[in-house]
């Protein structure tokens, strides 16, 4: 029995002895393994490093630029891991890496599938999108410009300030409003006159206010402006002015240009005699009232003032 045990205790502690000898072989290889896997990392940051300061800038299209920079270096550092793996002779792991990906991403695929869609789409946007670095956008609610596009997400910032993330999946399935596609973009408020006025004459004055601003699309036939008759309302004829902007800055001049368009129509029209009346309200009288129960004060000021 003694005899059994200590054969027992031998075979184990030659296993043991075997398997340290064993990787006292293979640690300088492991070393090795790791020293490339580092290396590969660092020339990894380089490349793409050099290739964003020196290619980016003169990519015409940054956000291709940025992405294949991102898959440069994913692709560099998995290279660098399986030759590590190879030199540190484990050839064998190497393999099973690959076949456990394989598995790994058809597991994965079905419990992460909003992530895989959004990585999927971020590769078709890649090639295929709508719009670039610096357009101005609307997805649902989300309205600012393109500011970087990665494997999963779209960043847009917003005209308040606001950093929005919108899934790849959101900007491939969902319409996208682009501002700057072509540079131009319409905008148009409504102005109401006196049902006394002259209704050509007001509408000359808002065209030549519209002619004068050197920020509206001037001399150019599919971006006109022009004034129409919109609504015959309560108290006002309506008239509905529309004009066009460049809006490679929207902010400028759609927002800040359509408030000093406005401003400048009320003065000149005002200038010109025209009425621009509210609403009027009218009063009826029910009952025994035969007048008006209507009593008009002074104002104190106006008082003290005489």
């Amino acid at each position: 029995m003694l005899l059994i045990s200590q054969t027992a205790s031998d075979t184990i502690w030659d296993s043991v002895m075997d398997y340290y000898e064993k990787l006292l072989g293979l640690l300088p290889r492991i070393a090795l393994g790791i020293l490339i896997i580092v290396v590969g990392v660092l020339i990894a940051n380089l490349i793409t490093s050099f290739y964003r300061k020196r290619i980016l800038k003169k990519a015409e299209d940054p956000l291709m630029a940025r992405f294949l920079a991102q898959a440069i270096k994913i692709i560099l550092v998995i290279i660098a891991i399986l030759l590590a793996l190879q030199v540190a002779g484990l050839s064998g792991v190497a393999t099973g890496v690959l076949t456990a990906a394989g598995g790994a991403a058809i597991i994965l695929g079905f419990a992460f599938q909003d992530i895989g869609k959004n990585f999927l789409a971020g590769i078709i946007l890649a090639f295929n999108r709508p719009f670039n670095i610096n357009d101005t956008i609307k997805i649902d609610n989300h309205f600012g410009k393109v500011k970087a596009l990665n494997f999963r997400y779209a960043h847009v910032k917003t005209f308040d300030g606001r950093d929005i993330y919108i899934p790849n999946s959101d900007v491939l399935t969902k319409p996208v409003e682009n501002y700057t596609a072509d540079g131009f973009y319409r905008k148009d408020f409504i102005v109401g006159i006196g049902y006394e006025d002259d209704i050509d004459a007001a509408k000359q004055v808002i065209v030549d206010i519209l002619d004068s601003n050197e920020y509206i699309v001037q001399n150019d036939d599919d971006h006109e402006s022009f004034v129409i008759e919109d609504e015959l309302a309560a108290s006002t004829v309506n008239l509905k002015v529309f004009f066009w902007v460049d809006t490679y800055d929207y902010r400028k001049s759609a927002a800040v240009i359509q408030g000093i368009i406005i401003r400048k129509v009320k003065e000149a029209l005002e200038d010109k005699g025209f009425n621009l009346p509210a609403d009027i309200k009218e009063l009826k009288l029910y009952g025994n009232e035969e007048d008006i129960p209507l009593r008009v004060k002074k104002d104190p000021k106006d008082v003290e003032k005489a």
